[in-house]
């Protein structure tokens, strides 16, 4: 007898296939990434209508395979620090993997460096900013040396003859990698270098020296703590010259080609930016120049700081529409117990919630990038709401881009975790606008400080909120309250947190009152300013025109 008699033959099913996939969902794509009607009715609204052609092929480059690919490339393969050549002599140099020179040449040759502050035309930061949105939706990392190399320029101009001599290649559009003299370039990309171990956010403690040499030079002696893109050309750091701190602008290459000491020690090991090479540079008798009156360092830099502060807000309203879109693709798609997703009543409520979200970022942040549009062009009233505004939005649109995406990545479940799927990406990143130029705390003081010294902004501030005066109930109160809260007694720094969110809130809700379809105004102004919500997204009042808000979805979501 053998060991199997008895047992039945096995016999093949042939309708039983273990390896079929069903109700998965397509990637998302083949897309134009600025078919988007929030994005595209800012960017008419703040005058630059003129770049719309440019934005779609842009956006539609954007969404493409190739793209795509470029972007899981330059994270899998991330910076190599090499220090030294094989000869033993010291270098200095990162190298990148070629898919991130490839994101790099895209973005710096569609203008989104420097080249707003060459081109007259009125909206051109806005189509800046619409651009820098929609290209940093596919890879966020290579938007950090691109955003820097935007805020230099007014900055720099603190030293005319440096201005003169360097902006015409900031500005430029021809992405020109390698250290090499930047006289002999074709392009410049700049960095800046502020923070070190033993001060961070106190860039006052900082202990990078800087003396006056013989030829009208200074040279540099001090260890930076974190310095990104350390392959850019320039960067303005700033040291402590004898008349207090002051801002430098020290290059990779010298003038007459030889290599300026600028010692790498290690690029970071960060949670998310992985494209991204961050370092700690060493300076020890670095040639470098001054940029703005001795002492002055904070004052000339910061308006690199401003400009990269308004890019946070972008790159942070970017990143959770890029949340929201696959999330809403994903779930038109995927069905659970015998119906689409986007046809469940819950799943309606959280992504509709996510949507009015997205679109309080994305139209805030363009409205921003409009101040600063009209501002560099003359406008008193637009420079006093940006100084205000850049901080609310920088505190409020950073702080919610993590638990957005968060909820978005929820939408996937499992495979959202998976990191085929680009969400843990975007988790990863998510973090990182709230931090770079200062974080939470740093910004809501930032607010205190310009109610205290700057009265215009808040003044401006007060115009822009009550232009919708009348226009809803629950706005006008939110508004009414809050104004009792701008008077800054003993307390102020304790309840600052609080004050940058209503403000924060009462600006979106202006704004979309006015600009937004009354879905997606009334769900805001009932949940974000009435309080007719839990503290999770998915908690909109159920009389809320979810059909509505889910209509304004970006790419991928159904029409409803």
């Amino acid at each position: 007898m053998t060991a199997t008699a008895g047992v039945p033959p096995l016999r093949s099913n042939p309708t039983a296939r273990t390896h079929d996939v069903t109700n998965q969902v397509p990637p998302l794509v083949g897309h134009d990434i600025a078919d988007d009607p929030v994005l595209l009715e800012g960017v008419r609204r703040e005058g630059a209508e003129w770049y719309l052609d440019d934005l779609h092929r842009i956006g539609r480059r954007a969404g493409g395979e190739e793209v795509q690919r470029w972007a899981e490339q330059a994270n899998r393969h991330e910076p190599e620090l090499r220090t030294h050549d094989r000869y033993g002599n010291r270098v200095d140099e990162v190298d990148f993997h070629p898919a991130y020179h490839s994101l790099m040449d895209v973005a710096i040759g569609e203008g989104l460096g420097g080249a707003p502050w060459a081109d007259d035309r009125p909206g051109a930061h806005v189509a800046r900013a619409a651009g820098f949105m929609v290209w940093s939706t596919t890879e966020a990392g290579h938007g950090c040396p691109v955003s820097m190399t935007y805020a230099v320029v007014p900055a720099l101009r603190s030293a005319p003859a440096l201005a003169k001599e360097y902006e015409p290649l900031l500005t430029s559009r021809v992405y020109d990698p390698g250290l090499r003299a930047p006289a002999g370039k074709r392009g410049l990309l700049a960095g800046m270098g502020m923070t070190e171990k033993q001060g961070g956010t106190d860039v006052r403690a900082n202990t990078t020296t800087a003396v006056e040499a013989a030829d009208g030079t200074w040279r540099l002696r001090g260890h930076k703590w974190f310095t990104s893109a350390p392959m850019n050309d320039l960067f303005l750091v700033l040291a402590q010259a004898p008349g207090g701190l002051s801002c430098f602008l020290v290059p990779r290459v010298l003038p007459d080609g030889s290599r300026n000491t600028f010692r790498i020690q290690r690029l970071k090991d960060k949670l998310g930016n992985r494209s991204n090479a961050s370092s700690e540079p060493e300076f020890d008798d670095t040639v470098a120049w001054p940029v703005g009156a001795e002492g002055q360092g904070v004052r000339t830099i910061i308006d690199m700081v401003t400009m990269t502060r308004l890019d946070c807000i972008l790159g942070s309203a970017s990143g959770t529409r890029a949340a929201l879109a696959q999330a809403a693709h994903h779930i038109r798609h995927r069905s659970v117990l015998g119906a689409k997703l986007i046809d469940q009543p819950l799943m309606r409520n959280v992504i509709a919630d996510l949507g009015v979200e997205s679109e309080a970022a994305t139209t805030l942040a363009l409205r921003i990038a409009g101040a600063a549009d009209r501002a560099q062009r003359g406008d008193a009233g637009e420079r006093a709401f940006l100084r205000l505004a850049t901080a609310v939005g920088k505190y409020w649109v950073c702080k919610r881009q993590p638990a957005a995406v968060a909820e978005a990545l929820e939408c996937l479940g499992g495979n959202g975790y998976d990191e085929a799927s680009g969400m843990p990406r975007l988790y990863r990143e998510a973090p990182l606008n709230g931090i770079w130029e200062g974080s939470g705390n740093v910004n809501a003081l930032d607010v205190l400080r310009a109610l205290t010294r700057e009265p215009d902004s808040l003044e401006a501030f007060r115009t822009e909120v009550e232009a919708a005066a009348g226009a809803d109930a629950r706005l006008d109160a939110a508004w009414r309250e809050l104004r009792g809260e701008l008077v800054l007694t003993e307390d102020a720094q304790l309840r600052a947190r609080r004050l940058v969110e209503r403000l924060a809130l009462v600006l979106q809700g202006s704004l979309l009152v006015r600009h937004a379809p009354h879905a997606v105004a009334d769900a805001f102004c009932a949940s974000r300013l009435a309080g007719d919500r839990g503290l999770t997204f998915g908690t909109l009042p159920a009389r809320s025109d979810l059909g509505g808000i889910i209509a304004r979805l970006p790419a991928g979501s159904p029409t409803v």
